[in-house]
């Protein structure tokens, strides 16, 4: 666990060991606790309970539903700007400065005077040029996580997709966005 940048809103999770299905568990100051699938490398979550103390906890599969704890970890937070995990790549909201993505939401944003503007262009765009995918939202399984760049690219997608695309936008323009 890199708790390095807490005080941006955001921590990170690596998981190292073996076991081929690892959950995570982050339980917020105010107690509301999220529940991820961990993949490959380290993943980002934004800390969206505020300041405060934090409690993850990691758990490998044991066999049929069951799990048992990997790690369990408390941090204290203090964030400088309590916008601050809506601006930020993560695990559901997955960018970087080269992704298509971004690439697209500069070019939305840059005849804009107004985040107001930069909203309602992204959302038109989005709105335009990505359909819904029915058959996707049938088959999709727990833990599933948006590629922002292969959506774009498809132009298809399912409600999840169209949020992880209209965030990564608007973050990477600055504008904090939750999903």
């Amino acid at each position: 666990v890199d708790i390095s940048h807490t005080d941006d809103g955001y921590c990170m999770v690596e998981y190292t060991g073996k076991s081929d299905k690892v959950k995570m568990q982050l339980v917020t100051p105010d107690e509301l606790t999220y529940t991820y699938t961990l993949h490959t490398g380290f993943e980002t979550f934004a800390l969206t309970g505020g300041d405060g103390t934090y409690h993850v906890m990691v758990f490998e599969h044991a066999h049929d539903d069951q799990y048992t704890t990997a790690l369990s970890e408390d941090f204290d937070v203090k964030i400088r700007d309590e916008f601050s995990p809506y601006l930020y790549p993560n695990q559901y909201v997955n960018f970087n400065a080269g992704c298509e993505t971004v690439a697209k939401g500069s070019e939305l944003a840059k005849p804009c005077s107004s985040d107001l503007e930069v909203v309602t262009n992204v959302y038109d765009y989005c709105f335009e040029n990505i359909t819904y995918d029915t058959r996707k939202a049938q088959s999709v399984e727990s833990g599933y996580v948006p590629d922002v760049d292969e959506i774009l690219h498809s132009g298809t997608g399912i409600c999840f997709d169209y949020a992880a695309v209209m965030a990564t936008m608007l973050r990477s323009q600055r504008i904090p966005t939750r999903l």
